[in-house]
């Protein structure tokens, strides 16, 4: 049993994206790190902003305000599903949604004031290419900042379902578990300083998120949205219902009066050319 998982891993080929069922499975908690991503890159007013790896557009959304009518935004995706969805959703001339793949970006060099790619860089293939290009398109002095999921025990609504959407899929565990390639703070760094960024600085980040219930939780993972979600509708009827089981109680632990109150914690990476 096997998932085709399209460019990017969180579309189905050949689909649009369904932006509701996007949101609420990964924007309602994204967008809690944004603005910590964002200083970090030192966005400021007139800045031309790359936004790599842009889903949906939700970094691109909060950068928008900062740099202003002067300013410039550009959203990268791998995607084009989710390059549309973002264009379809920023529909602001300050905004401009490309397909472009993240360890080849069609800029020329030093074409930006600050670089920033918010839960991207743990899918890219290569991530050490990857951020060979944010330097290379980052104009000297400007400020990068990426930010990526940390282990699946600081992350536990998406770690616990990979671990139990794993065990039916084991042949595809690595791709299951992308989301915590990047878990390791000092691999991290080490990855920045060979793409010749200096000034290096990876710290953790912990926000509380809050789901009203364990319904509001599963309903976009049924959607498919997602690579998680696409491989748990891969499954059998039986493996579903199974899965859903588990991971509804292992989160009970995080479920005082009905809602699921839990901590999450991001890597943030900030450095400069």
């Amino acid at each position: 049993m096997r998932t085709n998982f399209g460019a990017g891993f969180h579309v189905v080929p050949g689909r649009a994206v369904d932006t509701s069922a996007y949101d609420q499975y990964i924007g309602r908690w994204s967008r809690l790190f944004v603005p910590a991503v964002l200083a970090a890159a030192e966005v400021a007013p007139g800045y031309r902003v790359l936004d790599i790896s842009t889903g949906t557009g939700e970094a691109a959304l909060m950068t928008l305000p900062i740099v202003g009518a002067s300013g410039l935004v550009i959203g990268a995706d791998i995607s084009p599903a989710m390059v549309e969805a973002a264009r379809d959703r920023l529909n602001e001339s300050s905004f401009c949604a490309v397909a472009a793949d993240g360890q080849a970006l069609p800029f020329r060099a030093s074409s930006f004031d600050a670089v920033v790619c918010h839960l991207g860089l743990q899918f890219f293939l290569d991530p050490a290419l990857g951020l060979l290009e944010f330097r290379r398109v980052l104009r000297l002095g400007g400020c990068a900042a990426v930010c990526v999921i940390s282990t699946p025990d600081r992350a536990p609504m998406a770690g616990i379902l990979a671990d139990a959407i794993s065990r039916f899929l084991p042949q595809q565990r690595n791709i299951l578990y992308l989301s915590f390639a990047l878990a390791d703070p000092k691999r991290l760094e080490h990855l920045l300083a060979n793409a010749g960024f200096r000034d290096i600085r990876v710290e953790r980040e912990i926000r509380e998120y809050i789901i009203e219930s364990f319904d509001d939780y599963w309903a976009p993972i049924e959607a498919g949205i997602g690579s998680l979600p696409q491989a748990y509708l891969a499954l059998s009827d039986a493996g579903r219902r199974s899965v859903r089981e588990e991971v509804k109680a292992r989160l009970s632990q995080f479920e005082p009066n009905g809602r699921l109150i839990m901590n999450l914690g991001m890597l943030i990476g900030r450095e400069r050319a």
